[in-house]
């Protein structure tokens, strides 16, 4: 009996290893894969050609490291690529970046509900993204319709799989407070949570062209600032030019240029 436990241990631990063995082998970048980064990938197309191929290494180190699943849906290779662009946008402006806090994405085809349902007529189907709490933590749910809407259309200043890889990152002291510790320096935070109150007060007045989502609470203002960032970065540095400086310093990265 004893036996047929170790054994079963020593087996769990094998596997263990595997995968982690598999997940840090990190694939060649597939050359056709830059033609659809430049058709549907508007911040990979303004990138200089040095940093093109950094940032399909990058890709290829994050699709290495998270297992993504389509649920009632065949993945197609361009589902990998939106979602691994998403993943590494935000975090470009940083020369080396894990999601510690990430394992697992499952796209589903269509919005769901706060019951993780979909494909029914209920009109509370309108979420596009969530990052997993409780026995879904380090996983994340993402509607592929939404996913590709946040790609196709580049006025609308929303991007739901940049929305929430941002919550990802702002959840890497544990708390999702809008208030992203591993990336604004100390100095920074009291007149971050400043210009948040301010900016969430015009939204919430109705003086604002930021999404009105963003008026929730600050961990949604951050995302839907994120979004804003780097969707229309010419936009926001005109109509927001203090929330745009505080961005730039945030993800150390300037995208308007």
């Amino acid at each position: 009996m004893v036996y047929v436990i170790l054994l079963g241990v020593v087996i769990f631990f094998a596997i263990h290893f595997y995968r982690k063995a598999r997940r840090r082998k990190v694939k060649p970048f597939p050359e056709h894969w830059h033609g659809l980064l430049l058709e549907n990938v508007l911040y990979y197309r303004n990138l200089s050609e040095e940093n093109q191929k950094v940032f399909q290494q990058r890709m290829m180190q994050f699709l290495s490291e998270v297992y993504i699943d389509g649920v009632k849906l065949e993945l197609e290779e361009l589902d990998k690529i939106l979602i691994a662009a998403s993943a590494v946008i935000p975090v470009f402006g940083f020369k080396e970046w894990h999601y510690t806090n990430l394992s697992g994405i499952l796209l589903y085809p269509d919005n769901f509900n706060e019951d993780m349902q979909f494909g029914s007529r209920d009109k509370s189907r309108n979420i596009g993204g969530i990052v997993g709490n409780g026995r879904f933590e380090k996983q994340m749910i993402l509607s592929k319709k939404a996913l590709y809407h946040g790609f196709n259309n580049k006025s609308d200043k929303n991007n739901t799989g940049i929305h929430e890889f941002v919550h990802l990152i702002d959840k890497l002291d544990d708390r999702t407070d809008g208030v992203p510790e591993r990336l604004l320096q100390h100095q920074y935070a009291i007149p971050w949570l400043n210009l948040i109150h301010k900016e969430m007060e015009a939204i919430n007045d109705n003086h604002s062209d930021i999404r009105k989502y963003g008026g929730t609470n600050q961990a949604e203002f951050f995302a839907v600032a994120s979004e804003y960032f780097f969707e229309r970065p010419d936009l926001l540095k005109k109509k927001h030019p203090e929330l745009y400086g505080m961005l730039v310093e945030c993800f150390r990265q300037e995208p308007s240029t």
